[in-house]
């Protein structure tokens, strides 16, 4: 997605219907733990959420190649707003192992992309803090995120948010399954 193709979809979402983004954790019942995620899901409209889940399913081939996996489809996109504060602990998209949510043992690619840029102090548009961690058994490594970059990584790998300290970071997540 291009520069200013992010923007009207930003523009879009500030005025879309919100609820809290939902986290499913193993063994717990509820959706809502703000303790481990703490963000606003965003609903465009119906249009809107069609087209981007489409421009999404344009990269199963480009990914399953990339990934030497044979994927099918994916997720609906969720639509994310992180403001100050914010944040998603360290955490794996998907994992075959767990056993109570069907959707998070399918998971073999997360996507995350970028809608807005991260600035290192506040600037209109851009949001501080909020990097995106991942974790592996010998390093980490921090990404700040730069308007209509797509990040693609195996959903068993260790990640997390951490918090935004100014501006709104936004994003679209889906799964690739």
């Amino acid at each position: 997605m291009d520069t200013e193709g992010c923007a009207r979809l930003r523009a879009e979402l500030l005025e879309a219907p919100t609820t809290q983004a939902p986290v499913y954790i193993q063994g717990t019942e509820g959706t809502i733990h703000e303790t481990v995620r703490k963000t606003t899901s965003m609903h465009p409209s119906d249009e809107t959420f069609n087209r981007v889940h489409q421009e999404l399913l344009t990269q199963t081939a480009a990914l399953s190649q990339h990934f030497n996996l044979n994927l099918i489809d994916c997720e609906p996109p969720q639509f994310l707003r992180y403001e100050k504060g914010d944040f998603f602990v360290r955490h794996q998209d998907g994992n075959p192992r767990q056993d109570d949510h069907d959707h998070l043992r399918v998971r073999r690619i997360s996507i995350v992309v970028f809608l807005n840029d991260y600035a290192a102090e506040p600037h209109p548009n851009c949001y501080s803090g909020g990097v995106l961690n991942f974790y592996d058994q010998t390093q980490e490594f921090g990404l700040q995120g730069e308007t209509g970059l797509l990040v693609a990584f195996p959903s068993d790998t260790f990640h997390e948010v951490f918090p935004v300290t100014s501006g709104e970071r936004f994003t679209i997540i889906t799964w690739f399954r």
